[in-house]
């Protein structure tokens, strides 16, 4: 049981069409040992949760830990998929996976940061900004995450809200906190958690970033606080001058879910190259919503009912990642490659899915 490429123990992983090798060591899963390799390879959740490092595989053994059926069903396991993620190989495995680039591989570092700023957005979604250690650099992609290393080893993800230029001038790492109720995180950063309070973080995680080397339309679907992420690749967008179209879609149930629309309407002013379509589902009388109505997703389809020649970054809800994912690949000609995500998977949504199974 060793790689015949480094000699150490374990078991070498081949990825086409890349070519790029590494080694998992025993009881290791495919993805941890790709990204201690700095083979950037896509995920999510890292959680068995979500799919998004679901590949083929080609040759080799692979048996998986817990995982939803949604992510990776029978079927497609018995057709030969895997969920890299929690996927642990058993002999050499050769994969198939796209997005498999150098550029995903920053260094992940466990880092204490201090709360610099916490600033209520909205009745349950804070602005959380976390200082970084002056003597140490945190690279990022914009639209990748971090996770907080909880004290009873729990861990919680969160993406970065600001695009990696602005840290010199931003005072560090930007959040956006959903409350849930009952959530052991969130209840602390609304309950008891206070400025200057110091927060241990690892990271960046994630391959939902900006992909350059396309010169295609791009759609930004995002639902609540899944608008964090593509803040920060609107900001990378804007720095980079970047001048691909560019469409907003940002869905709340209430108005005030939109919690920085006056941000947004400010960058338009900046980029003529951006749009902005905010959609309300569930607009009460009093909140004077004029604006659109019903499920973001749709309305992405009501006004391009063509995606074959665009590219899709949707984050937020798993309900509206997975809708639109099925709906744009199916009946809009989207092609399954230009379709990125990063459903925001609660710890809620795990309990759900463990007890539905």
């Amino acid at each position: 049981m060793t790689s015949s490429e480094t000699g150490t123990p374990g078991f070498q992983i081949t990825v086409k069409p890349s070519g790029r090798l590494f080694t998992a060591t025993p009881g290791e899963t495919i993805l941890a040992a790709g990204i201690r390799a700095g083979v950037g390879m896509p995920y999510g959740c890292k959680d068995g949760a979500c799919g998004s490092c679901k590949c083929k595989k080609i040759e080799g053994i692979v048996v998986h830990g817990p995982h939803q059926s949604k992510a990776l069903s029978e079927e497609e396991e018995a057709n030969g998929f895997v969920l890299t993620c929690c996927g642990v190989a058993q002999s050499d495995v050769v994969l198939e996976s796209r997005q498999v680039t150098s550029e995903g591989a920053f260094p992940i570092k466990k880092m204490p940061t201090r709360v610099a700023l916490m600033e209520k957005k909205s009745a349950d979604v804070m602005l959380l900004k976390l200082q970084l250690p002056a003597n140490d650099s945190f690279a990022y992609h914009a639209g990748q995450y971090v996770e907080f290393l909880l004290r009873d080893g729990a861990r919680r993800s969160y993406s970065m809200a600001n695009a990696p230029h602005t840290l010199a001038t931003s005072g560090g790492l930007e959040l956006h906190i959903r409350h849930m109720p009952g959530g052991k995180f969130t209840d602390q950063v609304f309950n008891t958690m206070k400025e200057k309070e110091i927060l241990r973080v690892e990271g960046p995680y994630g391959s939902f970033f900006l992909r350059e080397d396309s010169n295609k339309p791009i759609v930004l679907l995002a639902s609540g606080t899944g608008f964090a992420p593509l803040k920060a690749l609107i900001e990378h967008m804007q720095f980079k001058n970047i001048q691909r179209p560019v469409t907003l879609y940002w869905g709340g149930r209430r108005p005030a879910d939109l919690y920085m629309d006056a941000w947004v309407k400010a960058k338009l002013t900046e980029m003529p190259q951006l749009r902005y379509v905010p959609v309300v589902s569930d607009a009460l009388p009093e909140d004077g919503w004029t604006g659109r109505t019903g499920f973001v997703h749709q309305a992405v389809l009501q006004d391009l009912p063509d995606l074959s020649a665009y590219q899709v970054y949707a984050c937020g809800a798993p309900i509206v990642v997975d809708s639109a994912k099925a709906a744009y690949t199916h009946q809009a000609g989207l092609p399954e490659d230009e379709f990125y995500a990063d459903a925001f998977i609660t710890e809620a949504d795990k309990a759900h899915e463990a007890a539905s199974a």
